[in-house]
């Protein structure tokens, strides 16, 4: 609120300057209102007289004391001071954190935004391969995507959360011919796990639920093992995903594309667009005409297709939907492919900058100092289930979503489940109890909480009152921030901060006192 507030009030001051001929017209001229990173310095500071110096030909120090000279009435502003080569500082009343705090306690849509507009967004994530449990590395992905969509939908986006299941390739033949080799097994038939397929302790626990289920009935009957084995690991990543409060609103099969002609019809769109050439036995994509680095391979010379034509299939189907904007959130190894698939969008008419790639790094988990391996084919992985058995899912979701995506994590498991203050978690946990431990303790002293529009807020005078106040003032702009940059680790840190100002408050002043109007 009050950013923009004082951007349209130094607009009206360089109007009001032009008009009075201190000044020329500078209709149009960029610059900032900011936070300084200096308390000293103020509330809000914007560099405008530097921006305007050029077109000005003034100094800066110059043009700042014309705008500070012209400046209308801003509610709530307190002062302004000319820093530095000419930087203009404002200082806010107490009044505006007083307004804070009204605004805040008026509902919980304090900070809501419609910077979205109703525009629809689909956000694709997690979109692990069902073939075995989740682990910890798959949960930033998902932690992520699912914050992202809730900054999303909280500054005015319509937002829908989708899972892109791979039921179609090689590492699926794979899932299957083991789960198949080991169920074989439970029956107590001589079988044997493909070298290459996936031996973790899951598969022989999947094999046995199927064998109690339905015995010896679907032995050398492969696609209905196929279809039980594929809904088995789908039903253990949604109950894993929901435990950590992630659901998504639609689950998207590879498959369908295939049998529905959807992958055929996308390459005859970019073989119609004149984007594809045959050399080597293959089908090729000519992406370095959008430019990529190279030419890729839609069509393998054995006639299977690459992940670019599914993919460009599934892509072309999300604007079919009627999506406006796409938010897909990827792995370290899909760095490579950012380019190809703009690409494929562009060569099927599509504007590739209505999709965005979040591209995260790798999770890594120590235990005791030691490195765990996470391989869901080897089974030497500690699992995203037994993460939140250890440590809860708050601690989880915080830790996954603490750090910005582009920068690799180490899940430290003792620091997460360690109940002390150097545990960001613990943290924002204790100064939460220690909200509603005061409200339990108003209560059994008989004092009520008053409607704040009858209360006199000018007792709060104390620095750490104040400094909280300043706090819950950021919330609009960190979730405006946050979301424009789909940095939801933005909120994290606030939120860090935030508990930061609390425990200050809470230790250095007394709240429920004989003082009935500062309690």
């Amino acid at each position: 609120m009050f950013p923009a507030a004082l951007e349209d009030a130094i607009r009206a001051a360089l109007a009001a300057a032009a008009g009075a001929g201190a000044l020329p017209a500078l209709d149009g001229l960029e610059f900032v209102v900011e936070r300084p990173r200096d308390r000293a310095h103020g509330d809000w500071a914007t560099n405008v007289a530097l921006a305007a110096a050029k077109p000005a030909g003034r100094p800066p120090r110059e043009i700042a004391t014309i705008v500070v000279e012209h400046l209308p009435d801003v509610p709530h502003l307190d002062g302004t001071s000319i820093a530095g080569p000419g930087f203009v500082n404002f200082t806010l009343a107490r009044s505006w954190l007083h307004e804070v705090l009204r605004l805040a306690a008026a509902g919980s849509d304090h900070g809501r935004l419609d910077v979205g507009g109703g525009r629809k967004v689909l956000v694709e994530f997690v979109s692990v391969n069902p073939n075995g449990p989740m682990h910890i590395g798959h949960a930033r992905g998902a932690v992520l995507g699912d914050v992202v969509c809730n900054l999303l939908d909280y500054a005015g986006y319509r937002t829908v959360r989708e899972y892109y299941f791979n039921d179609a390739g090689d590492r699926m033949e794979k899932y299957y011919s083991s789960l198949e080799a080991r169920y074989l097994q439970a029956l107590g038939r001589e079988a044997e796990v493909p070298a290459d397929g996936y031996h973790g302790d899951y598969v022989v626990e999947w094999a046995g639920e199927l064998a109690a289920e339905v015995g010896d009935a679907y032995a050398g009957y492969p696609v209905k093992l196929r279809v039980w084995a594929l809904d088995r690991a789908i039903r253990d990543i949604k109950a894993t995903l929901e435990r950590i409060g992630v659901v998504f609103d639609t689950w998207f099969s590879e498959q369908t594309l295939h049998e529905r002609g959807d992958v055929e019809a996308a390459l005859a769109r970019l073989r119609d667009g004149g984007h594809v050439y045959e050399a080597d036995g293959a089908t090729w994509f000519r992406t370095t005409a959008f430019g990529d680095d190279l030419d890729r391979v839609l069509v393998k010379s054995d006639g299977t297709t690459t992940y670019i034509a599914p993919d460009a299939a599934y892509h072309h189907d999300k604007f079919a939907r009627g999506y406006d904007l796409l938010i897909d959130v990827w792995g370290p190894d899909h760095h490579g492919y950012q380019a190809r698939m703009k690409a494929a969008l562009a060569a099927q008419g599509h504007d590739p900058d209505r999709l965005e790639l979040i591209i995260m790094q790798n999770v890594a988990v120590a235990r005791a100092g030691t490195a765990v391996r996470m391989s869901t084919r080897s089974g030497d992985l500690i699992t995203l289930d037994e993460v939140v058995d250890e440590v809860g899912v708050d601690a989880t979701r915080y830790y996954l979503i603490s750090v910005s995506p582009d920068t690799a994590i180490t899940f430290d498991l003792e620091l997460a489940k360690r109940q002390s203050m150097d545990n960001p978690v613990y943290y924002l946990q204790y100064a939460h109890a220690r909200m509603r431990s005061l409200e339990r303790y108003a209560a059994a002293e008989g004092v009520a909480r008053q409607p704040l529009a009858e209360v006199d807020l000018s007792v709060l005078e104390h620095p750490a009152e104040v400094e909280l106040l300043r706090q819950a003032d950021r919330l609009r702009e960190e979730v405006a921030e946050a979301a424009a940059r789909r940095a939801p680790h933005r909120l994290a840190g606030y939120g860090y901060e935030l508990s930061g100002a609390f425990h200050k408050f809470y230790s250095d002043c007394r709240i429920v006192t004989e003082d009935a109007a500062l309690t």
